[in-house]
């Protein structure tokens, strides 16, 4: 039976400067299971990129809300990345590798590696809405005795 061993909600502005400080309380939040190195670097990335998309296409331009929340159970890790922004339109395109809305400036790769990196991602996401990020991640021990 799974049973939550700790949790921790994060409120913060959609700043760009808030990106390291997610990335970096969420492994460090992370490294009471055992994750290898590897492991938590994959954590810091697929959160910096899911916090990126946030502040870069959710708010575009204007400040709202992200919210970071972190569960541990006793075999995995569960994130959730919340915004009230924009939305996206269509999940699916925005999964395609290279899919940017602003290709200009973008390599439309930050949901790509959030579905690489971890071991469960849902999109829920509508237009006018905001968008959140459900992503599931075990230790590779954990994997490996289940």
């Amino acid at each position: 039976m799974e049973t939550v061993e700790n949790k921790v909600v994060m409120r913060f502005p959609s700043k760009a400067a808030n990106i390291g400080f997610a990335r970096t309380a969420v492994a460090l939040f992370a490294s009471q299971l055992e994750f290898t190195l590897d492991e938590l670097d994959e954590i810091k990335i697929a959160v910096s990129e899911a916090v990126s998309n946030a502040v870069i296409h959710g708010y575009k331009g204007t400040e709202g809300e992200i919210t970071v929340t972190c569960r541990l159970t006793n075999d995995r890790l569960e994130i959730t990345v919340k915004d009230e922004g924009r939305g996206i339109a269509d999940v699916e395109q925005a999964l395609e590798p290279a899919f940017t809305t602003e290709p200009e400036e973008r390599m439309g790769l930050g949901l790509v590696f959030v579905r690489e990196y971890m071991d469960k991602l849902e999109i829920d996401s509508e237009p006018g809405r905001g968008t959140s990020l459900f992503m599931i991640k075990s230790p590779t021990q954990a994997r490996v005795h289940s």
